[in-house]
Parts: C-alpha cells; structure tokens; sequence
C-alpha cells in the first residue's frame, strides 16, 4: 500500500497557473493520476453527445479508484465469476462512472467504441452497452437501477443471497462464499421510501457483508440538499442498526478511502457485526466551473476546466478519448489480479470438493442454477381432491410447504401477513441472526415496497440460484408495485404471492379491496399474472410459476373457499383460457377466473336452463393465452357474432380484447361479508344472469362484436 500523503496547499506547478490546480498536491502519485484519468475519461463521455448526469460520477472518480484497484473482487476476464464482490450503483443516472470503470480495468465489453455511444441518438438501429442508466443485461453490471433508491434495495437482497449461501455451504478452511456487496448512494436514494425500508432490515438483519457508501455532495437536481433535508444522515444509520464510518474529504486521497473501505471489509470487532454506512464527502462536478452547483448534476462541462484537468494528467486537451499508457495499465492490471483471485477460488472449490464432497455437489448445483425436477413431479402427481374446495390460498400454501424440500432455490417470505397468506415456514429456518443465516424465510416486516426491490437483488445474485417469493394481500401489492416492475424490466425471476384479491376480502373495506390493480399487472410486460379458481388450477399456476426463468409471476389468489367449477385442469392452465363448460349450438359465452368463474357457471347452468345456451371459458392467463396459435384462440372465444362476456370483481379494462361485454366493477367495493359483497354489486350468480339478460334483450339479435364492446 502506498504512503498516505497529505494534500497540499494550492500552488503553482509547470501545467497550471497558481489558484487553479483545485486542490492537487504539487507531485502526484499513481492514483492521483488514475484519478485524472478517469475524470477526463467522463469529461470526455459527458461532452461527447452533448450532455449526461457526469457531475456525481467527476464526483466520485477517488472513490471508484478506491475500490476498483483496491478492495473489491473481481475478474474483468470473467464478468460472472460467481464469487466475486458485487458492486451497484444506486444513483444509476451516475452511469457512466461505473461504464468507464468497465472500461478501464479491461472486461472485454466495454470498450472504447462502446462508451463513445452514451448519449447518441441511436438512430438507424445503433446500439450501445451505454444506456443513461445501468442495465442488468450488459456484462459488470449486476441490476438494472433507474428510479432512486431501487439499488439500495437490490443490494440488500445481493447481500442476503451472499450470506446465506456461506451459511449453508461454507466449512472452517472453505470459505468457498466471501462475496460482498459494494453499493454507491447519493443524496437522493437515502430518501426514497424503499431504501429506508430496505435500511432498516438490513440493519435488523446485521448484514455485515454489506457496505453502503454515500456520495455526500449536498447537491440535488433543483439545487442545494439543505432545501429539503437538514437530517442527521449518520444518526439515522446508527439507529437503524448501521456501522457509521466517516471520509471527511473523498475529493482526492484514494489511500484514505482505501483504508476505510478495508475497516468497512475486515474489522467485525470494531462494525460489530453491521453493515457499514461510510460517508463520504465530495463535490459535485469537482474542478469545474459549476463545481458544488446543481448546474453540475447534468449537462456539458466548460471547456477551459477539462482542458486544466487534462494538462494536469499530462494529456493534450485537444485530443479526447485517449487514456494515458501509464494509467491505463495501473488499471489494466487488475485482468491478471482477477485471474489469479479466480484461479484461487477454483483451486479452493476442487479441495472443498474432496473435504465435502455431498455439501460439494449441492454447490455446484446452486451456482449451476440447477433446481432438478423433483417440484415439477410433485406438482403433476399432486391430489387436488385432497384440497378440493379450499381456498385457493390455503391450497397455494399447501403447495408451497411440499416444494420446501423438492426446489431448493426457494427462499423467501411475506411483510409480516404469512397467516393470511397461508405461507408455512418452522422457526428454525428463519434467517436472521438470532437464528442463523442458513434458513429460507425471510421475515421482511411491514415493508412491501423493498420486499420486492430485495427479491430482485436476491434473484439477480446468480441465475436459478435462487428463486425469491414475496407474499402479501393483493392490494399492497401497489406498494410494492414499482419493484415488482423493475424485475419484470429486468428479467428476474420472482414469485409473488398476491392474496386476498377482491372484495370477498370483505370487511377490511375498500381500502383492502383491489378492484383496478388486476389492469397495472395484466398490463405489466413481463410479469406473468395468474389467476387460478380451484386447487386444480392453482397447482398448474405454480407449475408456470416455478418453471419460469425470464421474470416474475404473480399468483392471485382468494380467501374464501371456492365453489365448484368443472373440468378444471392444471395442465390446460398453460393454455391460458380454455372451455370448462360446454353446450352444442352455445349462444353466448361466459368467461371468468378466480374467485367469480363458479358464480358464472351457476349463472351459465341458470341462463341454459332458461334457453339461453350458454359455455363457460376459464381464463386464469391472459398472457399464456395470448401466446396461443390464432385457431386455438377463436376456438375458446369465437368470431361468430354470439355474445361473449367476460365476469370479474374488477374495473373491466383487459377483456375488451376478447370478449364484446364486461360484468364487473365500476367502483370501489364496500365494507362488508364476502357474500353480501357480490351480491350488493350483482356479481353472484343471480346478479350475473340478469345483467346478461338485460345486455341480450339490448342487443336484439344484432352481432355482439359489431356492435361493439361495453361494461353491463
């Protein structure tokens, strides 16, 4: 390690004239020059198209020095090395901090043509690994984080995957888990909701294998931090159970945040056990003539600054996009120190390997995503008559104890509901410190939001490593709605267990009951939303749950027992939508799912009785369904003109699609019993069949899809 030497004062050197070195000591060192080097780099990126969020990133450039040379491990030669520290970046509009980065320690991707991408217009198809913010797909970077705060939570989640595993695998001598998890915060994240959330467990869970640094630069978009927040950031952290480490000046000194980032990683007796909160101070858009403005949070920067910044590096300012050789390779080489660190972890997993050779076998199969096919034998040779007429959360939870042991990647939990979710978990296998970290339940608190922002850090750890699982009512499933999308954007695989989904939730009142949130999720590109209406059809969502690795699923699921429904098949789930009730010569169809589709074949077994033939579609996924071949599809909701009209105890805003008229809601529900519910707001079997009465004696004969679609 290098001789920590104090700055000087301002002076004069050959390169700048007196009072405009801002703040270098007079002879600079190897880091003080890779600190420029990065700098001009981001001078460079941020000017190149006009513009970008550089001044966080001018900012922070001896804090990424610090940790890219010195404390973190990775392998630029291997982006998915699975034990290496794991590095976010909340402030993602900060990007091209961690992109020149990438850049400058040599992974493969990120070079220089790449980064000469950020900020184009990407017209004519062009492509970039550069995008404004960080994303999950593009190699080194480990999630996607745009909104604030979203990162701290996923780093949670990194942090807990990280600490489990050393739990259950990790044997004196055979430290084959030792990844930590690095995140970079600025003024903004801190005061998101999910990232105090995520804070707070965090800080109940000691998670000690993460380390929080904040880019304190007291600067946000509109202007000075003191505008809207005066608090005592370091107090908060200490109550929320956080190690406080303090960098007075992060301008400059790498070997000063070096040494504190080693405190942060290796003294436990000192952090007790807690994460660390080390908080560093900076200016925003250092060395340049907005510095410590909001002017500098985006845009280009002046000219006459770089030109200074790069006279200093020894670099001829007309010249852009040039690394000088020699720092160039002080980052460089960091490819070989990253092949060795491998090499080492590798070496230490074939001995681990003769020493524990059973322990051995279910990590490689752990780090090789591989759940084998045990769940999915349970789920298809699985009696359903054994919870025929059970709630379908209560059969969901049934399902969920007998996949514990047969899919070894789940791990998860609910915010603080597990009773009403029916999520079934021993004491002994909780993680938390008084327990241990080797258990998969997870108690998240009354923490929707960063319940299902960490169950995207915890997935994003490594593909089919682990499969997360939220649970809660259905209706806070719109706290939670911003992170559920993020890993929807994200393409990472999580279950979340929605409950309680419509107003048979009953006398919670309207408050609980979600009659529009089925259209946010339905919409949502990527996120699989079920909704099952018996336990056979609740075994198949699981089924398309569990088999699922390009995103998330959510399971809608009700409270009450359900009435029967016929020709229910787990397999046809798959489908989507597919008939349950049949008639030769049908004049009108209904479709439903969940909880309302047996009060729809009463209202169909009623309507035929009356002579009105009438089919029934059960139609759990609309997003299986339409992945359906067209003659399929015209199969189940035909084009011949006959009424097709779909039954739910939701704002009819997704069936328009298929069907030509919507019985559902158009308000709010109401506080009281499940049953007088759906009867106050017509939707049982009697009030079904009269507003479909009333919607054929409209018609007249007339085409139902030419006269076009409507809510009755």
């Amino acid at each position: 390690m290098q001789t920590v030497v104090p700055l000087l004062p301002l002076t004069a050197t050959a390169d700048a004239p007196a009072g405009q070195s801002n703040g270098w000591r007079e002879k600079l060192d190897d880091d003080d020059l890779a600190v420029l080097a990065l700098r001009n780099l981001i001078f460079d990126m941020c000017n190149q198209n006009g513009g970008g969020h550089g001044g966080s990133a001018i900012g922070m450039a001896a804090i990424g020095v610090a940790l890219y040379k010195y404390v973190m491990r990775y392998n630029p030669s291997d982006p998915e090395w699975f034990d290496r520290d794991r590095f976010v970046l909340s402030n993602g509009h900060a990007a091209m901090f961690l992109y020149a980065l990438n850049h400058l320690v040599g992974y493969d991707a990120w070079t220089m043509d790449q980064l000469r991408g950020y900020g184009s217009a990407k017209t004519n198809g062009y492509v970039t690994l550069c995008h404004a913010h960080p994303e999950i797909e593009d190699p080194a970077v480990e999630v996607t984080t745009g909104p604030l705060g979203q990162g701290i939570a996923n780093a949670v989640g990194l942090a807990i995957a990280s600490k489990n595993l050393a739990a259950r695998y990790n044997r004196p001598g055979f430290d084959v888990v030792r990844s930590r998890v690095y995140c970079i915060t600025g003024d903004g994240c801190p005061m998101e909701g999910v990232a105090l959330e995520a804070i707070s467990l965090a800080g109940n869970l000691r998670l000690d294998n993460l380390v929080l640094i904040y880019d304190n630069n007291q600067v946000t978009c509109d202007g000075p931090l003191d505008w809207i927040n005066v608090e005592d950031v370091n107090a908060k952290m200490r109550a929320c159970g956080w190690h406080v480490l303090d960098v007075a000046d992060g301008r400059y000194d790498v070997q000063a945040l070096v040494a504190t980032l080693n405190l942060a990683r290796n003294n436990a007796a000192l952090t007790g056990g807690k994460p660390v909160f080390v908080n560093v101070r900076t200016v925003i858009g250092l060395g340049t003539a907005t510095a410590g403005t909001y002017k500098a949070h985006h845009g280009v920067f002046d000219a006459e600054s770089v030109a200074l910044s790069k006279r200093l590096a020894g670099q001829d300012p007309s010249t852009t996009h040039q690394i000088p050789p020699s720092a160039l390779a002080y980052f460089r080489e960091r490819r070989e120190h990253g092949r060795k660190l491998q090499s080492e972890w590798e070496d230490l997993v074939d001995r681990y390997a003769s020493a524990h050779p059973h322990l051995a076998r279910g990590f490689r199969q752990r780090q090789a995503g591989d759940n084998g096919d045990r769940w999915r034998s349970v789920l298809e040779t699985l009696d359903s008559t054994r919870v025929a007429g059970l709630a379908t959360r209560e059969v969901s939870g049934a399902i969920l104890q007998s996949m514990w042991e047969a899919h070894p990647a789940l791990f998860g939990g609910g915010a603080d509901l597990v009773n009403s979710n029916k999520v079934p978990y021993d004491a002994s296998d909780v993680f938390h410190p008084t327990v241990g970290y080797a258990g998969r339940y997870l108690r998240y608190g009354i923490r929707e939001h960063a319940m299902a922002s960490i169950s995207n850090g915890i997935a994003a750890y490594s593909p089919g490593t682990f499969l997360p699982f939220t649970a809660t009512f259905f209706m806070f499933y719109l706290y939670a709605a911003p992170g559920v999308r993020m890993g929807a954007l994200s393409h990472l695989p999580v279950i979340h267990i929605a409950t309680h989904d419509s107003f048979a939730e009953g006398q919670n009142g309207p408050t609980h009951q979600p009659v529009e949130l089925d259209s946010l999720y339905r919409a949502m590109p990527n996120l699989t939303y079920i909704r099952p209406c018996d336990a056979e059809e609740t075994i198949g969502a699981w089924l398309l749950a569990l088999a699922k690795t390009t995103g998330p699923t959510m399971l809608s699921l009700g409270r009450d027992p359900v009435g029967p429904v016929p020709n229910t098949d787990r397999f046809r789930v798959a489908k989507g939508a597919y008939v349950v009730r049949d008639v030769a010569g049908a004049q009108l169809t209904l479709a439903s799912c969940g909880t309302n589709l047996h009060y729809a074949v009463e209202a169909a077994e009623n309507l035929s009785a009356s002579g009105t033939l009438t089919r029934v579609v059960s139609a759990p996924s609309f997003e299986h369904f339409d992945a359906q071949p067209a003659a399929y599809k015209e199969l189940v909701f035909p084009l011949d003109g006959w009424p097709i009209v779909s039954v739910e105890e939701y704002v009819a805003t997704t069936w328009a699609r298929y069907t030509t008229a919507s019985v559902g809601m158009t308000t709010y529900g109401y506080s009281a019993s499940n049953a007088s519910n759906y009867d106050r707001f017509r939707l049982d079997a009697k009030g079904i069949e009269a507003r479909v009465k009333a919607y054929i004696a409209d018609l007249a004969g007339r085409d139902a899809r030419r006269a076009g679609w409507r809510a009755i």
